[in-house]
């Protein structure tokens, strides 16, 4: 007998995990890549889990799926920013359902506790959840099994339904209780995970898409930089230096990469049909943010003379 976990590195989904295996089940981890999560480390971050959980980690990329199909036309609506919670947790469902599937799995496990997350874990929001998924009886959720309707899994006996739990709100004293038990110590905290939910990134991501199509190439971009709108027309220029490589890798086909020419500075996109007015308010702006008075900005295959001025010049287009 084999299980599908949604997998998504934090305690309540290794706790699910480690409830299934108790009862001599195979759990194979998946994590559904839909590409705005917070930590850089995820995958690693993810594999030692697996591996202190004795599991496979499949990794699905669905990134450009995710933007197409729900992130800007989700049928349950956003959160309190840009996070579609509702459809975003049926399409995992949706995606693993499809995938247990095409390996011999019976059916899907997941760390949802019900009353923690005030959007996605409500039970009229699993039951949304199930029924938009279309996979409603395959999804087991053992940390608040006992307070939900028994699932397919649960009827046939191929789980012990007595053995699973009843945990509900978001007190989470019990699965750090649990976590001792098992020596588990690799999970994720609670806190950050999907930057959908944090206003700022919403922000941005709001206003690339009012002119220009979101492809996965830019979610990247989306996290790094200084955003600026100059008249419809974006830039993003580098903040640090451990964003310049974010930048340089850009491989998509909506921005020019912008450099500065024998001095040190920052990197920059800017939008590949912007005007050349645009062009060189943004070498301006790259050399604003360099310790040179002027100095050239190669942006494309052109070279535009910048010219330091005051910062607050500019502050009027960021986002």
């Amino acid at each position: 007998m084999k299980a599908i976990a949604l997998f998504s590195g934090g305690l309540d989904s290794a706790l699910a995990i480690k409830l299934i295996q108790d009862q001599n089940i195979e759990v194979e981890g998946v994590y559904i890549d839909v590409g705005f999560e917070s930590n850089k480390n995820k995958i690693k971050d993810l594999q030692t889990l697996a591996d202190e959980l004795g599991i496979k980690l499949t990794i699905l990329d669905t990134k450009e799926d995710y933007i197409k199909n729900i992130l800007f036309n989700p049928v349950y609506g956003y959160g309190k920013n840009m996070n579609p919670c509702i459809d975003c947790h049926a399409n995992m469902i949706r995606v693993a359902k499809e995938y247990m599937q095409k390996t011999d799995a019976k059916f899907i496990i997941s760390g949802e506790v019900v009353g923690q997350r005030p959007m996605s874990q409500r039970l009229p929001a699993m039951n949304a959840v199930n029924k938009l998924a279309n996979a409603e009886g395959l999804v087991l959720r053992p940390l608040s099994a006992k307070l939900l309707p028994p699932s397919v899994p649960e009827k046939e006996g191929w789980v012990d339904r007595e053995k699973l739990l009843a945990i509900s709100g978001r007190d989470r004293k019990i699965q750090l209780e649990l976590a001792k038990q098992y020596g588990l110590e690799h999970f994720e905290s609670p806190a950050g995970g999907c930057l959908l939910t944090d206003v700022n990134f919403s922000k941005r991501l709001k206003d690339f898409s009012k002119t220009l199509n979101l492809t996965p190439d830019e979610i990247d971009v989306l996290k790094v930089g200084r955003h600026f709108n100059i008249d419809g027309f974006k830039v993003i220029i580098s903040r640090k230096a451990e964003e310049n490589p974010v930048l340089k890798d850009y491989s998509g086909s909506l921005f020019k990469k912008m450099y500065t020419k024998g001095f040190p500075g920052p990197v920059g996109l800017i939008q590949y049909d912007a005007p050349e007015k645009i062009k060189k308010t943004a070498a301006d702006m790259m050399v604003s943010y360099t310790r040179e008075e002027n100095g050239d900005i190669i942006i494309g295959d052109e070279i535009f003379k910048g010219v330091k001025k005051d910062k607050q010049e500019f502050a009027k287009y960021l986002i």
